[in-house]
């Protein structure tokens, strides 16, 4: 097929969650000979500088700075109707990326337009209309604002969050309406989504991992590490890292003298790398996490705060680890608690999961062995890629069934 693909981020870097999601379906789709001309947003002048590093993936590639989203312009296409979907250029947020799509859309002949994003992305509905067309915002931001509102401290930061989940709420009542099809990454968004509008066409396709490259060597620590992992500004993985760090942790080592943690990734700010002791160690970004992993005894997630698929958890999980999470942190993933991770929510029964493995090494190796089946089965991209491949052909056959009456 012939795929037009706008994009609300470039496929690089990998360490991006959603980023990632574009590289690995480019790189088995072309593997599959369908043929893709890329257009995405920047947010960076070093994505520029990566380009070499996918552009083998796509028959064109063009980025264009993102536009900035003014709240009056947000709030003038919440509040009026005929303001929300632009038909020319001008009316856009990004004219620039208007005019190179117009210009692709004029000179091929596109099987599907893949449109990866929510609000950065929809405004191009009137654009790409006439072909089969699939949305992809991959989460539920009011889900992801209701989750937060739940978490925030003080009344004025509630209320903020909560008037930012009535815009958000708003948006998604009417922001996929004109599309064949919209993809989330977890049936709990597709649910959330579902509430706004019943009509929204929808589709669950979760994310996948490369099990070529996230690979267990059998190899298992002696030390009791534990481990967490994410970009820290995401304010999800900072509550996470804070709340493992000084409420979580701490505990842990009381029992286990010996205990290290091990918090990686990405952007940590002053408030996480003051936790860093003898015991506590914060790594910033790494050009490679499987180290990492190999050092870990348990991946600990006590995510709070979020939405869709948690990409950290999966990688844990392909490399061979042993998780205890809470339940939100393995949203879009069926595991079986006690079979492939052990589940906490309270800090209390998150440190119980810990000592509990670290004490049990039959139940911890019971645990890696399972979760490393889950995600051979159930989260290869190979198998993700043919969801979309199946997807994209069951709408192109509805418009030309569609046009044949």
């Amino acid at each position: 097929m012939d795929i037009l693909l706008i994009s609300r981020c470039p496929p690089f870097p990998l360490y991006r969650g959603d980023s990632l999601i574009i590289y690995h379906l480019a790189r088995e789709l072309a593997a599959r000979y369908h043929q893709i001309d890329l257009l995405a947003y920047y947010q960076q002048p070093e994505d520029l500088a990566d380009v070499p590093r996918y552009e083998r993936l796509f028959r064109s590639v063009q980025l264009v700075r993102e536009p900035r989203r003014s709240l009056p312009s947000l709030l003038r296409r919440y509040a009026r109707p005929a303001a929300r979907y632009p038909r020319r250029a001008g009316a856009s947020w990004s004219p620039q990326m208007w005019r190179a799509a117009a210009r692709l859309l004029e000179t091929r002949g596109y099987d599907v337009a893949h449109l990866f994003g929510g609000v950065h992305v929809y405004e191009f509905r009137h654009l790409v209309r006439g072909l089969p067309s699939v949305i992809v915002p991959y989460e539920s931001y009011s889900l992801w604002l209701e989750r937060a509102a739940a978490e925030a401290h003080g009344i004025g930061a509630r209320l903020a969050v909560r008037l930012r989940r009535r815009m958000a709420r708003g948006f998604e009542s009417w922001m996929f309406d004109g599309f064949d099809r919209t993809v989330v990454l977890t049936d709990r968004d597709a649910d959330a989504l579902r509430a706004l509008n019943p009509h929204t066409p929808l589709v669950t396709i979760p994310n996948g991992v490369d099990i070529d490259y996230f690979t267990p060597t059998g190899y298992e620590p002696k030390e009791p590490a534990l481990l967490f992992s994410g970009n820290y500004d995401y304010a999800p993985n900072l509550d996470a890292a804070l709340r493992l760090a000084r409420d979580i942790f701490p505990r842990v080592r009381a029992r286990v003298p010996a205990a290290r943690l091990l918090l990686v990734g990405g952007n940590p700010p002053p408030a996480l790398l003051a936790c860093a002791s003898e015991a506590i160690t914060v790594t910033g970004r790494v050009p490679d996490i499987r180290p990492y992993f190999e050092q870990a005894l348990i991946f600990v997630s006590p995510l709070r705060l979020g939405a869709g698929i948690k990409n950290k958890v999966l990688e844990a999980l392909a490399m061979g680890v042993a998780v205890v999470a809470t339940p939100l942190s393995c949203d879009g993933i069926p595991v079986a608690p006690g079979k492939h991770v052990l589940f906490g929510e309270t800090d209390e029964e998150l440190v119980s999961g810990v000592l509990h493995l670290i004490e049990e090494g039959e139940r911890r190796q019971a645990l890696r062995q399972a979760g490393r089946q889950l995600i051979e089965e159930h989260f290869t991209w190979q198998r993700v890629a043919s969801q979309y491949e199946a997807l994209y052909r069951a709408i192109v056959a509805e418009q030309r069934e569609q046009r044949g009456r």
